[in-house]
């Protein structure tokens, strides 16, 4: 195997792939990269066997063939490298030459058939989707799954495809948020439930490929042709994500995601619009005391605005009120400063309208300029309690 390619697209490459590797791995094989030329391009692969990511770029090739490396051994010589283009070869079977202008190494690799075979899943149902509002819900969802493996089926985004939308749900137990995404030509109808973790590195996929592209110009200075959508394919058991020349596959969770309608309160006795910079500076204030009491906030909704309050500890406590035109009856609830910070902190919208029952079910937020998102928090106990 011999070829030459530029130094960014193998850096971008290996960057991509990367995020499929593990920090503990049961085979040392996957703490590797598996390198592949043929034709005119380079296929880059990683799995932890739950997760694979494959992408590919152009390049010159001398002689096809397959090799695979540990990733970072080659991802810790190309990043460092200034030259704009690098020369790789194997030798002696298993060794992995690199040289560029300046620079030369050796490391020391794997037969290729070692390496577990990353198979196309059997797709049942195949969307297209704008990464936009992809992008969007990934980042207004994923973060309330749970963490844990205790309860698989909530450490998973669900997915509902119905005529005209996709609706993802992710939920802890304590909090819950809910993204609805239009698709026009969508007439499927499929559930699924989705690792939060997949989600979470199909965003930094993404993320890493718009950044590319924005340093990506032609001969002309020009920049180059963005994808705007991405391919979504559905197995009985995986999911396929392709995004331009790179994919991703994993396995989804199996299991019945609990009905979360229920748990969205049928009426709202109080609504309040707030602006997010205010709140968010508010709570983050008052996380200083309140996390000394289970980052208990008693919000008091009432004419005068909205009155924010933390316990008593021993290190003190903190009050603030934020002026807001409340609508409906007077109202108290309590609601984690942590669970707040960790929402507010992902809008980019002024404000958020707050909806509240009463202090037993749980506080609704929604953007007042986007009916598309809903997210929910358990209320906690009173601070006169």
């Amino acid at each position: 195997m011999k070829f030459s390619c530029k130094t960014a697209d193998l850096l971008s490459g290996l960057q991509l792939v990367s995020r499929a590797i593990g920090t503990e791995q049961v085979l040392p094989i996957l703490q590797n990269i598996l390198i592949a030329v043929e034709g005119k391009r380079c296929t880059l692969s990683a799995t932890n066997l739950e997760l694979s990511i494959v992408t590919s770029f152009e390049v010159s090739i001398e002689n096809e063939g397959l090799i695979t490396v540990p990733a970072k051994a080659i991802l810790n010589f190309v990043q460092y490298n200034q030259d704009d283009e690098i020369i790789l070869e194997t030798s002696e079977g298993t060794q992995l030459k690199l040289h560029s202008k300046r620079a030369k190494a050796v490391i020391a690799g794997e037969a290729a058939s070692g390496f577990p075979t990353i198979v196309g899943i059997q797709k049942d149902v195949t969307v297209n989707l704008p990464i936009s509002p992809l992008l969007k819900a990934l980042n207004l969802v994923t973060f309330a799954c749970a963490r844990t493996t205790s309860r698989p089926v909530i450490s998973g985004v669900f997915m509902k495809m119905e005529k005209g939308k996709i609706t993802m749900v992710g939920t802890d137990s304590y909090r819950l948020s809910e993204y609805k995404i239009d698709v026009p030509n969508l007439i499927s109808d499929v559930t699924c439930i989705i690792p939060a973790k997949f989600l979470d590195e199909l965003k930094g996929v993404i993320t890493l490929h718009r950044g590319r592209e924005a340093e990506d110009k032609d001969e002309n200075g020009k920049k180059k042709t963005s994808v705007e959508n991405v391919d979504i394919h559905l197995g009985s058991q995986q999911i396929e994500v392709h995004l331009a020349h790179t994919k991703l596959v994993s396995r989804l969770i199996d299991g019945k995601f609990p009905d979360y309608a229920q748990v969205v309160p049928k009426e709202k006795n109080t609504t309040a619009v707030v602006n997010i910079k205010d709140l968010l500076g508010a709570v983050k204030r008052m996380h200083y005391f309140a996390k000394e009491q289970s980052n208990n906030i008693t919000f008091t909704f009432n004419t005068s605005g909205i009155h924010l309050m933390t316990k008593q500890t021993q290190i003190g406590r903190d009050e603030s009120t934020i002026t807001s035109a409340v609508e409906g009856q007077d109202n108290k609830i309590a609601v984690s400063s942590t669970y707040l910070i960790d929402f507010l902190a992902r809008l980019d919208t002024e404000e958020v309208l707050i909806e509240i029952s009463d202090k037993m079910h749980p506080a609704v937020f929604k953007i007042p300029a986007d009916h598309s998102y809903l997210h929910l928090i358990m209320p906690l106990r009173m601070t006169e309690e």
